[in-house]
């Protein structure tokens, strides 16, 4: 089972330094630390920002203006894909 808080504020951490506003996910490549590799993990839940872009991509609405409706619509589609 994944920590939802732990989750959330690795995904935070990792998207708050992309140049907002982010018109697509590529805009987001650049403020990963390890770019479409960087993995994130929590409890027993682990996936790559690759992994989690091709499963989330239907369920984001670009763009956006800031890390926390990006995190928060990432969370929400993660959950309605079963990712956590």
């Amino acid at each position: 089972m994944a920590d939802r808080d732990e989750l959330r504020t690795q995904l935070h951490d990792a998207f708050e330094g992309a140049d907002y506003p982010v018109k697509n996910q590529m805009d987001l490549v650049p403020a990963l630390p390890n770019g479409p590799a960087t993995k994130f993990e929590a409890g027993e839940t682990s996936f790559t920002a690759m992994e989690m872009a091709t499963r989330l991509s239907g369920h984001q609405e670009f763009p956006y203006e800031d890390a926390d409706s990006l995190v928060d619509d990432v969370m929400v589609g993660l959950e309605k894909e079963d990712m956590i």
